[in-house]
């Protein structure tokens, strides 16, 4: 454990250097931090937390700066963010919540993620919702030899179209009359529903019935995973401006691929997704974050009290982590506010 000293003098090191982005010396450190000791304690200090791997010296200066467990030593002991309420938000998040309209939902995300990026001067991250996989009505459209059009039609009037072959060739009637069957029997259930029940139906359904009603199940369940799991990235190019990137092309070309192939981020964001509001992932602590020089401040957002999504900054270690939360906070209220509208 930290004594008052070290923690007063690693939170003002922190400070100063998410300030100015400069490594910090002994003096420096000892006009900041107002308290009253000679240079040569606040270096034996320093020596401490170098020795306990919260700060680093780098190659180029006699000055300290945060290592990514100093960082998270900050943010979870030192750290103070008061909440922010929409009326004191500021003009560019009040504004922005005139500009996230209910009624188109992806043009909601895309806003989100534009407004993090722009106030936080980063990269701005958002999931899409997770839409319920839900059908309201289906229909089979004869195509031609064993070729079947499936339409599917969510309860917000989403359409899934695909085309399934099947074992025999059925008439249009045939068709119609699965179609008839499965609206009465199923419509309004999720497809995990349909399928557990469809387990235990089975071999009561006429054969082509059967068929058609497994081909929808598989078609509902492609269609649930094309429109789920989508990230919308806004202010990748930031990051070239950035002090801490900027002069490392492979730390940029690593970044770069990580927004192209999402994957990751989905990862990162989804365990974001099972927490209570902002979380703070900092580079290089666990397997969420793989790089060194990165952290992600996120949190879940909801429609109808229920989280459906999750949003985030993702930008250096050298951030301003207050501001950060703050500017995540209000953007998932106010996401989870516009989409509740609908």
């Amino acid at each position: 454990m930290l004594d008052e000293r070290s923690r007063s003098l690693l939170k003002t090191l922190v400070e100063r250097y998410i300030a100015d982005g400069q490594p910090v010396g002994s003096r420096t450190l000892s006009k900041a931090s107002g308290l009253e000791l000679s240079p040569a304690t606040i270096r034996n200090v320093m020596a401490d937390l170098e020795d306990l791997g919260l700060i680093v010296s780098p190659h180029t200066s006699s000055g300290r700066i945060p290592t990514p467990r100093g960082y998270r030593l900050f943010v979870d002991t030192m750290l103070t963010s008061r909440a922010l309420d929409f009326a004191s938000a500021g003009p560019e998040l009040a504004a922005a919540r005139e500009q996230l309209h209910p009624d188109q939902p992806q043009r909601v995300i895309a806003q989100a993620a534009q407004l993090l990026s722009n106030l936080s001067s980063f990269v701005g991250v958002v999931t899409a919702p997770k839409k319920p996989s839900v059908f309201r009505h289906i229909e089979f459209l004869r195509l031609g030899e064993r070729r079947v059009l499936v339409i599917l039609v969510s309860p917000d009037g989403d359409v899934q179209n695909r085309v399934i072959f099947t074992a025999h060739d059925p008439t249009q009637g045939e068709l119609v009359e699965a179609s008839n069957y499965l609206n009465a029997h199923y419509a309004g259930l999720t497809i995990e529903e349909v399928r557990e029940r469809l387990k235990g139906e089975i071999d009561a359904l006429r054969g082509e019935i059967a068929g058609l009603m497994q081909a929808a199940v598989q078609v509902g369940t492609e269609a649930i995973a094309e429109t789920e799991d989508q990230v919308v990235v806004s202010g990748e190019r930031n990051l070239l401006g950035v002090q801490d990137f900027g002069n490392d092309l492979g730390s940029l070309r690593k970044l770069f691929d990580l927004f192209e192939q999402k994957t990751q981020l989905m990862r990162l964001l989804d365990t974001s997704s099972r927490a209570e509001g902002v979380r703070i992932f900092i580079g290089g602590e666990s397997r969420v974050v793989p790089f060194e020089e990165l952290s992600v401040v996120s949190a879940p957002y909801e429609v109808d009290g229920q989280i459906v999504g999750t949003l985030g900054v993702i930008g250096p270690t050298r951030m301003a982590y207050d501001r950060m939360i703050q500017i995540v906070d209000i953007t998932a209220r106010l996401v989870g506010n516009a989409l509740s509208q609908r």
